[in-house]
């Protein structure tokens, strides 16, 4: 296996995998269960009653 060999293979299988990685990361972003957990996260820097660590 020579280096242009190894190259191809890692440009077109990294490419592939990152975009499998991705499309994971977004469907799980926008599962219909995660949405409070990820509304609450939003919200958290506005609430005044979370804790300020003191």
């Amino acid at each position: 296996m020579t280096f242009e060999d190894a190259a191809l293979f890692s440009n077109t299988w990294g490419l592939v995998f990152l975009v499998i990685c991705f499309s994971v990361v977004v469907v799980y972003a926008l599962w219909p269960s995660n949405r409070e957990t990820f509304d609450r996260a939003a919200r958290l820097p506005l609430d005044e009653d979370a804790d300020d660590g003191e």
